[in-house]
């Protein structure tokens, strides 16, 4: 049934008894004793790339675009407000761009000649504006070597759209080898679109490298760290899994533009910048500044999934670029130094500190393994090509770690005939876990509920990997995270879970986006430089996710699940720790609906609780104005002899937890 879209509904006072104004009624009968799956602790997990500036200017915290001058225009982000006056002989200062001598991952540094000390100042404007709170700490260092003349002080201020002074601070500079300087800065108000202001005292020349600024208040409090508020947003996920560093990023447009994990790890200033493979792929929303500076590199994403307590989980490139673009082939002779990444990326994790890459792990201060058990070879690949470079990873991972999950893929859809082929070709193998792909529309995701009951029971593993549902079509810039993709989503996700033993491991894509630089969407999470929300799909996803117990259990209407009769969809599981029985329960149409529900095998309390998420209409969103307009909301459930009877409103999915005794 197609959902009526203006249909608005009557706010109604959930999970209470007895209902009589429908005049169906639903039975439902839920085995507890039986437990048909276990749930893997992965099922539900997190999907991280870097799109829509969701590392730089997003997570991770940095301020500062383009700090080290290494973009491909060297100065962009920077600003001279007053160098104009050089040029009409008023001799107020000018920066240049210099090469350092010899060969450097950080290949340049500005010099910067001051000739007025009252007129010359070098701006950064952030990655749109910087957003900065009142009375809040940020850290700020650079790294300067004075050349000739009397310069001795910095000045530091953060500024407005007019230039006005909104916190300030100075730091003292001396000799002409380069040297590390720090100061914090301290806003006497809050601003979203502030810009930092460098001004200098005397006159001469300098030179500036690596200007940097983090708000001190990062994620766990760590120096060049992550931005709090949006990490706890996905820590409140519970995820399973944190998969890194992306999709289409990981085999770039080019071989040459592809994700190298090793220009990733150590010392800040020896990553080597790489133009983001989204800068320009869109011509809609094209990003010229944005670029990846890859502060926020492995080391940092296998630290992320440690905080959360979820598994890492690396996507390697296998010598193919992105297929939707130039498709650039590494030749199978030629595949080693590629296959070789992959094994070093596992000693990194995984080694000694006495091994090579285990010492650099340990270097940057996690002597400790981080015990990862899963890598991914390669993203929406297809084709023969894809399987014959597949085989050649598979045989030297797992003659050197046998015990390692191998993650494959089936192609950017999850139908046709790049599809099937894979499959075909990867089942031969054995493959252990299958990636599947698949962006579409509501409805799709409605009539997709049973899609994995019949998958071969003895066959691969799924990872479904990427999901959203589409309100307009695939790429279009007005797509939207409305109540009804959440919706449509949450019914899917009950045949995701009634599957378990077929579906290892889930998560929706993109994952985050910022309100002003995005490429794509819709995206789970959306941020400003000051605020975040989640969107009604990020609260489908934390129900799931903090909700996933530990069996899967039988919940039938006559026998057979609900995949979309009477348009219900409902799974159920029970946690064997907590002792707590799962239902879950969507209503994808326009009428409320009463069910009752029967528990056998397991006597039950003689209450229960409910969470339940629900909108006016379809059409909703969450934004910065109402955050959790659409959010989960408490209520209570009566149960009398392991019998409840629930009204299920129009548009709604629930969740019911009830003790078992």
């Amino acid at each position: 049934m197609k959902i009526k879209l203006s249909k608005a509904f009557r706010f109604t006072t959930l999970l209470i008894c007895i209902s009589t104004t429908t005049a169906q009624e639903i039975t439902l009968n839920v085995d507890m004793k039986n437990s048909i799956a276990k749930i893997q602790p992965t099922m539900y997990g997190i999907f991280f790339e870097d799109i829509n500036f969701a590392a730089d200017g997003g997570l991770y915290a940095e301020m500062i675009k383009n700090r080290s001058f290494e973009f491909e225009d060297p100065k962009m982000g920077w600003t001279e407000p007053n160098s104009e006056k050089y040029y009409m002989n008023t001799k107020s200062g000018f920066a240049h761009v210099t090469r350092y001598s010899g060969v450097n991952t950080n290949r340049n540094y500005v010099s910067i000649k001051v000739e007025d000390e009252q007129g010359y100042s070098l701006i950064n404007e952030g990655f749109r504006g910087m957003g900065i709170k009142k009375g809040a700490h940020y850290n700020m260092s650079l790294y300067a070597a004075i050349g000739e003349g009397n310069i001795s002080k910095i000045k530091i201020a953060f500024i407005d759209a007019d230039g006005k002074d909104l916190g300030n601070t100075s730091i003292s500079i001396r000799g002409s080898n380069w040297k590390k300087y720090d100061t914090v800065l301290t806003p006497t108000i809050t601003e979203a679109k502030a810009k930092l202001s460098i001004t200098f005292q005397g006159t001469g020349t300098v030179n500036l490298d690596m200007v940097s600024l983090f708000p001190e208040d990062t994620w766990k409090g760590r120096k060049y760290g992550m931005r709090k508020d949006l990490v706890k947003l996905l820590d409140d996920l519970d995820p399973g899994f944190l998969r890194f560093p992306g999709g289409c990023i990981v085999e770039g447009r080019t071989l040459a533009q592809r994700y190298q994990w090793k220009k990733t790890v150590g010392p800040l200033a020896d990553r080597e910048l790489l133009i983001n493979r989204w800068n320009t792929e869109f011509a809609h929303r094209p990003a010229p500044d944005y670029f990846q500076s890859f502060g926020l590199g492995f080391f940092e994403y296998f630290q992320l999934a440690e905080d959360m307590e979820a598994e890492p989980l690396p996507i390697l490139g296998c010598g193919i670029a992105c297929q939707f673009n130039t498709g650039e082939l590494v030749p199978l002779e030629d595949l080693d130094p590629y296959v070789q990444d992959a094994l070093d990326l596992i000693e990194f994790a995984n080694g000694d500190i006495d091994t090579p890459w285990g010492q650099v792990r340990n270097e940057m201060g996690h002597p400790e393994p981080f015990n990862m058990k899963y890598i991914g070879i390669g993203n929406e690949q297809w084709g023969s090509v894809y399987i014959e470079r597949y085989k050649v990873f598979e045989k030297a991972i797992k003659a050197k770690y046998p015990n390692m999950i191998i993650v494959s893929g089936s192609g950017p859809a999850a139908e046709g005939d790049y599809f099937e082929y894979g499959w075909k070709e990867l089942k031969k193998l054995n493959a252990e876990i299958v990636d599947e792909h698949f962006y579409s529309s509501p409805e799709w995701f409605r009539e997709n509920a049973a899609r994995y009951d019949t998958y071969d029971r003895n066959g691969p593993k799924v990872f479904a990997g990427e999901y959203a549902a589409q309100s307009v079509a695939i790429t279009s810039p007005d797509n939207k995270n409305n109540w009804e993709c959440a919706l449509s989503e949450a019914a899917f996700m009950t045949g995701l879970e009634r599957n378990a033993d077929v579906v290892h491991l889930t998560s929706y894509a993109p994952l985050m986006a910022h309100s002003e630089g995005w490429q794509w969407t819709p995206d789970m999470i959306w941020f400003d430089n000051l605020e975040s929300y989640g969107t009604p799909n990020y609260y489908v996803q934390k129900m799931f996710g903090t909700h996933r117990g530990t069996d899967v259990l039988s919940i039938q209407e006559n026998g057979k699940p609900l995949t979309g009769q009477h348009d219900l969809y409902a799974s159920a599981t029970k946690d064997t720790d907590s002792r707590e029985v799962l239902i879950k329960l969507v209503n994808t149409s326009d009428k409320d609906q009463t069910l009752n529900i029967d528990f056998k095998g397991q006597k039950l309390a003689d209450s229960g609780r409910g969470l339940v998420l629900r909108a006016n209409n379809l059409e909703e969103v969450n934004s910065f104005e109402f955050p959790k307009k659409i959010s989960p909301q408490p209520s209570e459930v009566a149960l009398r002899k392991n019998k409840t009877k629930v009204v299920l409103p129009a548009y709604t999915f629930m969740i019911i937890k009830a003790k078992m005794e």
